[in-house]
């Protein structure tokens, strides 16, 4: 019975966990971020796993910003837009957070 128990809770962690893995993929798609930027690989911008492999969580205050007001310089001359008009800082944050698991 505990190992039917453990079980049962282990898959349902699995599914909040990629469910909310896949929301945050969904916020990025909603919010068109996904037309400069893929999970693996770089359009216009670097892909999010590149990201996620340069910074750590002590940066997401950081990215949260450029997020939202732009920035250019970090991963070339192409500068990112600002998106303050269509996403909120906590969508950005969420976006920002997201990022970094990957």
């Amino acid at each position: 019975m505990k190992k039917i128990l453990a079980v049962a809770l282990m898959t349902s962690a699995g599914l909040v966990v990629s469910g909310q893995a896949f929301a945050d993929e969904a916020l990025a798609k909603a919010k068109l971020c996904m037309t400069c930027h893929q999970i693996d690989k770089g359009i216009i911008g670097p892909s999010y796993r590149d990201v996620a492999k340069k910074y750590t969580a002590a940066d997401v205050p950081t990215l949260t910003t450029k997020v939202l007001e732009g920035g250019s310089g970090n991963w070339g001359t192409v500068p990112m837009a600002p998106n303050k008009a269509t996403v909120s800082r906590d969508e950005a944050e969420k976006m920002v957070r997201w990022i970094l698991t990957l």
